[in-house]
């Protein structure tokens, strides 16, 4: 009797398993062997491979090599629902050593970063790489905590629910700690073209 209902029962699951197993990213893969995409003090360029997006944010900082971090960022396809990126572009640069906030333009996800370090500063500028999806348009969007909860400390921010996209950040810098706390825009996208877009 009990292999005749797991018979029954194990495609059904299998069937519900596969319908929303989507609606959670993870485990994340940030590359060969875990690896950061820099060196301390160096530049770096990150792109997501095409039609994916950034989904996880790890770093570390350390205060004896320029108050500088470590970075590594994890991708996983965009829903087909968006289908394929119409068009992918790099947003203007974020200046070292201010606080700034930025959103993709022209309805753009964040599929990448570009950064540059300034030892007169202690800081990076900061560049997104984004992507536009036809004419999908954001909503339901929100900030999430700061990453890291303290400036100094391990970051590890990692997008839990499927549909939700980053489209950009805001960061405070101090000056004291020469570390940034970051807090990223979140959105879900439509499912449809829609006639406006954001600047």
């Amino acid at each position: 009797m009990d292999i005749f209902l797991l018979c029954v029962f194990l495609p059904l699951v299998t069937v519900a398993w596969g319908q929303y197993s989507d609606y959670y990213y993870g485990p994340y893969n940030y590359g060969d062997n875990d690896e950061w995409v820099n060196v301390f003090r160096q530049g770096f360029n990150f792109q997501c491979p095409h039609g994916q997006v950034i989904v996880a944010v790890r770093s570390v900082f350390s205060k004896k090599e320029g108050s500088d971090r470590l970075w590594n960022y994890a991708c996983m396809p965009a829903s087909q629902s968006l289908g394929e990126p119409t068009e992918c572009w790099w947003e203007e640069i974020n200046r070292a050593g201010t606080e700034w906030y930025q959103t993709c333009s022209n309805n753009g996800l964040v599929a990448g970063f570009q950064s540059q370090y300034f030892p007169s500063v202690l800081d990076r500028e900061w560049q997104f790489y984004c992507c536009r999806y036809s004419r999908r348009c954001p909503y339901s969007c929100w900030l999430t905590t700061e990453y890291p909860g303290h400036y100094g400390e391990d970051m590890d921010m990692m997008m839990y629910t499927y549909d939700y996209y980053i489209r950009g950040a805001t960061t405070t810098f101090s000056a004291v700690h020469r570390d940034r706390q970051w807090k990223f825009i979140v959105c879900r996208m439509t499912d449809y073209d829609c006639p406006f877009q954001n600047v």
